[in-house]
């Protein structure tokens, strides 16, 4: 399957800045509307002010790549540096950007070596100006390189693979040490960030985050299990039989996207002619997408693992009305809740419209005063 078939170049400049900003807006939205989750019993505070934290750095990582193209297509005599965004499925960057921006962060520090400073590069421009009255592209063109790798160096980042980080929440009453353990992804098949969050008991003989064997493995399968596509109670059993002593009580999974877009992506559903009739008007021609599916154990059974030791197998809740209405509708959760988040004229056509499907999504709506208003 070729992926690439639903890439698409943003081909100048202005097109680039339009598409950042139009990011940008939407971002800022975010932390509000888990804010607002939290407060209708939808989430956790914690789980929130997990999500908040990848939020803010993939606002980091929007940063620099707009600052990386910032010139596309403008210095004539250079391979025009053109951002590649999946138009089809997601609306974000492809996967590749945030592969490339990676090896970039880790190169940032000697790429600054070779460049004046922002103030000198600033002085270089204006006598350009005054000298040549023309535009100074090149002089343009280092200043937002500069500025790139700098912002990769100061800035926490969402990259293609961000490792699990486990926080110690105390002791239960079984005397077992609880963790919530959080990582994250950007599906390099749908191009959407994703953010995991598990909730598990830790029953061995040393704390997790200090073990130097059980650690580094932990790490290791929860990044290698980070796909999309995976059922959620697929990630969670495999988890649970690959480590006898660790016991995952709860996983959730964030879905932060697709971004849908009159102006930039290729959308065929319901929305399609929403966004359309709502596009008359700059900036009101979008919706985000955001998924929350959640599993829980139901009850533990016990599971010989040698001769003289048996373990602790989780038996996870799924959603008896998913079951048996084929594999398209098994989720593998105990439930899942989709969220639409969308500036209030799209939202008012998408209520004139009324399409089918939408009725079980929430809508979170935006307005100009950066107000966020729910709705079933």
């Amino acid at each position: 399957m070729d992926l690439t078939k639903d890439h698409k170049a943003l081909e100048g400049a202005y097109e680039t800045r339009r598409y950042f900003a139009k990011f940008e807006r939407i971002i800022a939205y975010l932390p509000k509307v888990a804010e607002m989750a939290v407060a209708e019993g939808l989430t956790g505070e914690k789980e929130a002010t997990i999500v908040q934290g990848y939020l803010t750095s993939l606002a980091n990582t929007f940063t620099a790549l707009s600052y990386k193209h910032l010139m596309a297509g403008r210095v004539t005599n250079r391979k025009p540096e053109l951002l590649n965004i999946d138009r089809q499925e997601s609306g974000f960057p492809i996967y590749q950007e945030l592969l490339q921006m990676a090896n970039d962060a880790l190169q940032a520090k000697a790429h600054l070596k070779s460049f004046h400073t922002e103030e000198e590069l600033k002085r270089q421009m204006v006598r350009h100006i005054l000298n040549e009255h023309t535009a100074p592209l090149k002089l343009q063109y280092a200043l937002a390189n500069r500025l790139y790798y700098e912002h990769l160096t100061r800035k926490d980042l969402f990259l293609a693979q961000n490792d699990p980080q486990a926080m110690w929440m105390g002791n239960g009453e079984n005397d077992r040490r609880h963790y919530i353990v959080h990582w994250a992804s950007y599906d390099s098949q749908q191009n959407i960030p994703t953010v995991y969050i598990m909730h598990l008991e830790d029953s061995g003989d040393m704390p997790l985050q200090q073990d130097d064997e059980r650690w580094p493995q932990v790490q290791r399968h929860l990044m290698s299990q980070a796909v999309a596509a995976l059922k959620m109670v697929t990630i969670a059993t495999g988890f649970d039989k690959d480590f006898n002593d660790l016991h995952p009580k709860r996983l959730q999974r964030f879905h932060l996207g697709p971004m849908y877009s009159h102006a930039f992506t290729q959308q065929s559903g319901p929305l399609r002619d929403v966004l359309a009739e709502a596009s008359g008007k700059p900036g009101l021609d979008w919706a985000l997408a955001w998924t929350a599916e959640n599993l829980v154990s139901e009850r533990v059974e016990q599971e010989k693992v040698g001769f003289f030791s048996s373990a602790d197998r989780e038996i996870y809740e799924l959603d008896p009305f998913a079951a048996g209405t084929g594999p398209e509708h098994d989720s593998g959760t105990t439930d899942m809740r989709r969220s639409l988040i969308l500036p209030q004229r799209a939202y008012q056509v998408l209520v004139e419209h009324n399409p089918p499907g939408m009725d079980n999504v929430r809508k979170y709506v935006v307005s100009g005063s950066d107000r966020v208003m729910s709705f079933n």
